[in-house]
């Protein structure tokens, strides 16, 4: 079977910074708070006019000319994200127009904070299918959209950014590329971590705007405790089933979604920090987003590098959780 690997990286955030003490400003709320809670400290906003299609346009330009190729030799575009621009068409098909794939093909996936995780294995499998040469996937989130400012439990976690990979077949004899994923949702979660209003079972109206049903929901705790042992359970379990050790990785890059779960997570699958990758502070939890940037700023921090292990996990709204391990490319 064809091995597929990530052959190149791009990342974007918006300029705009929004930090805590510019929260402070907004909801009653403070640095201290946010920071000992949840690791936070700024995080990027996108400007009125900018949609998840601009960022992800962004990001994906900068990925392939990381991997300096035309968008013309795209086959294949999966957009992860949880913002669309609209319900219908698909982002992927903005994107798709937006860098000039002519000859691509895509569609969008929505699977929350797991959404990355998913597209990327998603990648690998059409690349090892030999249908498909080259595909692009692209996490990006605007969840300033649907972040309510006046909650403050939920409004100093999130932020927006885009970043994407490129996934494509690995030389023979190359010891680069996809090793193994383990997946699992659980619906009975859905209730703990959503977004109520907007969909065919409560179709926008005045009542569900004047109700504020439009912005993300969340029982923090219950989210907390499935989070960490989820992203514990997959990682060990497909470090198990590839007879792998902890020690043998180089890098766990989690969702970023929480610094006291990653620092768990961490702890109870015996990573020592500096083979944990965290970045929260600067960004906070941009979901679809939060993995190819933070993989990107491992790479330029010089913590991954060609030949290097690298586990990922995460966790998202539904719920959906995923591990997934790859020998760096590049």
């Amino acid at each position: 079977m064809i091995r597929a690997k990530i052959s190149a990286l791009g990342c974007y955030v918006p300029p705009r910074v929004l930090t805590n003490a510019d929260l402070e400003r907004l909801v009653d709320t403070n640095h201290e708070w946010i920071h000992s809670r949840v690791g936070i400290s700024e995080r990027r906003i996108a400007e009125p006019d900018i949609a998840t299609s601009d960022l992800a346009t962004r990001a994906a330009q900068n990925a392939l000319a990381n991997r300096g190729i035309d968008a013309n030799d795209i086959d294949t575009i999966i957009v992860c994200t949880v913002t669309p621009d609209m319900l219908f068409p698909a982002t992927a098909c903005i994107v798709q127009n937006n860098i000039g794939a002519h000859h691509a093909w895509g569609f969008d996936l929505s699977a929350a904070c797991s959404g990355f995780l998913y597209g990327l294995n998603t990648a690998a499998g059409l690349v090892a299918s030999g249908t498909q040469r080259k595909v692009l996937v692209i996490g990006s989130d605007t969840m300033s959209r649907i972040i309510n400012y006046e909650d403050r439990t939920t409004c100093v976690l999130f932020g927006d950014g885009a970043g994407a990979m490129i996934v494509e077949a690995a030389a023979p004899g190359e010891d680069a590329g996809f090793i193994d994923f383990i997946g699992e949702i659980d619906g009975s979660g859905a209730s703990h971590l959503y977004m109520p209003a907007g969909g065919s079972r409560m179709p926008a109206s005045a009542e569900t705007v004047e109700k504020k049903l439009h912005y993300v929901h969340q029982a923090g705790q219950q989210v907390f405790r499935y989070a960490v042992t989820k992203m514990m359970e997959l990682s060990a379990s497909l470090l198990e089933r590839n007879n792998l050790k902890p020690e043998d990785i180089t890098i766990l890059v989690p969702h970023q979604a929480n610094l006291r779960i990653i620092n768990a997570t961490a702890e109870r699958l015996g990573l020592p920090p500096e083979k944990v990758m965290i970045n929260i502070g600067r960004y906070g939890n941009t979901t679809g987003g939060t993995i190819p940037i933070a993989t990107y700023d491992a790479v330029a921090e010089g913590r991954l590098k060609k030949g290097d292990l690298v586990l990922y996990a995460a966790v998202g709204a539904g719920y959906t959780a995923g591990a997934s391990l790859w020998r760096w490319g590049f």
